[in-house]
């Protein structure tokens, strides 16, 4: 398994291949799709296309929001610029809402008003294109995720990994309706959008937490404290707290230590518990108080 890269330099050049690639990509299937769309007047394929709006315009949104996260801190942010990302992933949560609503309305309006669909095969053909570059994509932000861990780029494949699922309703759809089944076309665009609305959902909550500063999972928890316990004459931990920013992790702990021990020996503990923390977690930023037993 590909580890994290420590390297800054080699981290800013993943995101930034990543971002560019997702929006090549969304800008791509928009022009076809929009061309399709228009000759046939799918609300499926309609669906593929807002879908893919709200691609390019999450991942425009990724492109400037991740260069700004990945900005070193400074005076008026000591902690970094890491929730930038997370704040993406909000945006993103907004935009895939507004599709799914879009397709909803003009689902229902079709489903009520079913019409013929004409060009329905070069419909399938765009999708089946679709798949294949969704599927290069995700190939790519997966081994970027791997390396980075990047909380934009797991938001961003999440709904990439939805339009695989989207795409085939899409061909499940027009292939119905080119048999005559015209109300088909509407419903899969209804579940089409409610697949969208839960995705969004997901994406929010998840962009929340890290807003809000939620603790790191209790499996990272449990192991920094086992390997602080680790330490010689480390008596025992109390106040662990930790927060994610971005690619960043912070953890706070206090180590209880012999009262007897010289300022310099106590120090000496907590910097050992904060290079034994690090080791394991490069993109830990430990802070360590000692306190007398």
């Amino acid at each position: 398994m590909q580890q994290r890269t420590q390297d800054p330099a080699e981290h800013a050049r993943l995101l930034k291949l990543a971002t560019r690639a997702s929006v090549a990509v969304a800008l791509l299937l928009i022009a076809l799709k929009a061309g399709v769309w228009l000759a046939s007047g799918s609300v499926s394929l309609l669906a593929g296309l807002i879908d893919s709006l709200m691609d390019a315009a999450a991942s425009i949104i990724n492109l400037f929001a991740v260069g700004y996260a990945l900005k070193p801190a400074d005076r008026e942010h000591r902690f970094g610029h890491g929730k930038a990302e997370a704040l993406a992933g909000l945006a993103q949560a907004a935009f895939i809402t507004g599709s799914a609503v879009l397709v909803l309305l003009q689902g229902i309006n079709r489903l009520l008003h079913p019409e013929p669909l004409d060009g329905a095969w070069a419909g399938i053909a765009v999708m089946l294109f679709s798949i294949l570059a969704t599927v290069g994509l995700l190939a790519l932000q997966r081994h970027v995720i791997k390396r980075t861990g990047s909380t934009a780029i797991i938001a961003d494949a999440l709904h990439y990994r939805s339009d695989l699922l989207l795409n085939l309703s899409v061909i499940a759809a027009l292939l119905l309706a080119s048999l005559g089944i015209q109300r088909a076309d509407a419903l899969f665009g209804l579940g089409i959008a409610l697949f969208i609305a839960f995705g969004a959902l997901q994406i929010g909550r998840q962009a929340v937490q890290i807003l809000m500063d939620r603790e790191l999972p209790d499996a990272v928890r449990a192991h920094a404290l086992q390997l602080a316990r680790s330490i010689p004459g480390v008596l025992d931990i109390h106040d662990l707290r930790t927060r994610e920013s971005g690619q960043h992790w912070f953890m706070q702990l206090h180590l209880e230590l012999p009262a007897e021990l010289s300022l310099a020996e106590a120090h000496e503990r907590g910097e050992q518990v904060r290079l034994a923390i690090v080791a394991h977690y490069p993109q830990a930023e430990v802070l360590v108080h000692k306190d007398p037993a």
